[in-house]
């Protein structure tokens, strides 16, 4: 099927997607050329406050009565093929990461790390390869977006200094990346090479390949090499080892992935496996929901283990991944759509806890959950800020996790039954124990020795602001979650009309018992010639 497309200047006047990719660049680039922290810092802010308004704009120019690409940019010559452009499978991730940005600047300014350059260099180009993976529309652009995102993260990871954790995180990094990185190019090179026998020259276009999908071999191989590239990133159990150790170093490397890199898998997963191997995602689906189940109560019972609130937070996300699985794996609209709305409820409360804790160790010096306790008081705003977003990925009334979780049980429950809802919802009540457990030990507890943390008054107004814009965002979100739903309704159903067997199930209308003919009354042609 041709996908609908609608080019950038047929909607707005100009490059928006490319205005969004490059401007975190070129202030990067200024920045560096200037040699001046102080402008460095000034130009960030600028640059992603432009990014915020972008990406706000991009949400209200979207046409959500049209399915298919829009903003759409093209660009072929010199050797160089450069697509890009949105629907409702991306257009909820580009805003989360203009808003990460922002905010990461801000708690960058409530640290001992503010007006460190480097650090906000990272924070630039790793936005631009954010923006850039989820805006592309060709597979091989996607892949090398992806690969340039471990520069940033190895440079976060090294920047206050190489101890041997680090060097041991490191190296667990570049396996596992790798291992992704190499599983994904395998992928995407069997989809190029398998339009050969069309008569289609090699392309990496993605919606060539999605209208040509009828003619690719090895179709279960191309699944299995995608499925495990993209569990690594996202990551599911068993592939789930880099995260813990990458969080429990606490550096803003941890803060910069956590937020939004971890929804690149699942995005990956919604663009580029479903659409080009449809049928063979059906077939396997009954592996990956096993996989999603132990993912479940994995991250939950192990997140109850923990003794460090960065652990803790690691796990929690791999339980979440689970059930983000379950709702990308139903084969239903409801599911889907709950997937992708919960992946921005993730995101958002990703950033909240993650930043309450952060700034939690900056002002404390440590991140066991022993040593802390009793911080409430102390710490009021950052206390409401973890447990506002905590209370976010519960379905909580009042929050977009509430009308998001509904929708993905309602997908589950139409394709499997109450049994495998009831065990997604046993998992959540486990994730709510732990999170409301951390709360309650770092935040109301008495703690183990008789130490008092107080607040440092010099980050008040950032600890305020980051408070402010995340539970304005979730609850926002949470009373009126109709436009976000409008966003991604028409692609979502688009999306799930091409599966082969459930949409031949959905579309299959049994006659009214009067009108069926009995078998002896069947013409001799529709019985069957006799053996």
């Amino acid at each position: 099927m041709i996908t609908p497309v609608i080019f950038w200047f047929e909607s707005v006047g100009f490059p928006l997607l490319s205005l969004l990719t490059l401007t975190p660049l070129f202030a990067m680039i200024a920045g560096l050329a200037s040699r001046s922290p102080i402008f460095m810092v000034r130009i960030a802010y600028v640059a992603t406050l432009l990014e915020v308004l972008l990406g706000l704009y991009l949400i209200v120019a979207f046409d959500t009565a049209k399915t298919g690409i829009q903003f759409a940019e093209q660009f072929s010559g010199l050797g160089v093929s450069y697509s890009v452009g949105v629907d409702g499978l991306n257009i909820l991730f580009i805003p989360l990461v203009t808003f990460a940005a922002f905010l990461i600047l801000v708690y960058i300014s409530a640290t001992r790390s503010a007006g460190n350059s480097r650090l906000i260099v990272c924070v630039l180009g790793y936005e631009t390869i954010l923006i850039g993976a989820f805006s592309a529309l060709n597979v091989l652009q996607f892949w090398l977006l992806t690969a340039l995102e471990l520069v940033p993260i190895l440079l976060l990871t090294v920047q206050s200094g190489l101890d041997q954790k680090k060097r041991h995180l490191m190296m667990r990094l570049l396996q596992f990346f790798c291992s992704s990185l190499f599983l994904t190019l395998s992928g995407f090179l069997l989809l190029a090479f398998g339009l050969i026998d069309s008569e289609h020259e090699l392309t990496f276009d993605l919606l060539t390949l999605k209208s040509n999908n009828a003619y690719l071999h090895d179709e279960t191989l191309i699944f299995i090499l995608l499925f495990y590239g993209f569990a690594i990133r996202m990551p599911l159990f068993p592939f789930h080892g880099w995260l813990p150790l990458l969080v429990e170093q606490g550096s803003l490397a941890s803060v910069a992935v956590f937020i939004v890199g971890l929804k690149l898998g699942v995005y990956a997963m919604i663009r580029f496996i479903f659409p080009l191997v449809p049928g063979v995602a059906e077939q396997w689906a009954g592996f990956v929901l096993l996989l999603c189940g132990f993912s479940i109560f994995y991250g939950a019972l192990m997140a109850l283990m923990q003794n460090n609130i960065y652990r803790l937070l690691a796990f929690a996300i791999i339980s979440h991944t689970g059930m983000l699985g379950f709702g990308i794996f139903s084969f239903h609209e409801h599911g889907l759509e709950g997937a992708l709305l919960l992946s921005l409820v993730y995101g958002l409360a990703s950033i909240g806890m993650l930043f309450s804790i952060s700034l939690i160790h900056e002002q404390t010096g440590t991140a066991m959950i022993p040593r802390l306790g009793n911080l409430f008081d102390s710490h009021t705003t950052l206390a409401l800020l973890f447990l506002i977003t905590a209370l976010s990925t519960m379905i909580m009334p009042g929050s977009l996790g509430f009308d998001a979780g509904h929708l993905l049980l309602e997908g589950v429950i139409e394709e499997h039954e109450w049994g495998v809802a009831v065990i997604i919802l046993v998992g959540h009540v486990m994730a709510a124990g732990f999170l409301l457990w951390g709360f309650q030990q770092v935040f109301l507890a008495t703690p183990g020795h008789h130490r008092n943390y107080a607040s440092n008054s010099k980050t008040v107004f950032q600890e305020r602001l980051i408070a402010l814009v995340i539970c304005v965002l979730h609850i926002g979100t949470g009373l009126n979650s109709l436009p976000l739903l409008n966003l991604i309704d028409m692609d979502a159903i688009e999306l799930v009309g091409h599966y082969p067997i459930h949409s031949s199930q959905q579309n299959v209308v049994e006659p009214p018992a009067e009108f069926m003919v009995p078998d002896a009354l069947d013409p001799p042609e529709q019985q069957g010639a006799p053996e």
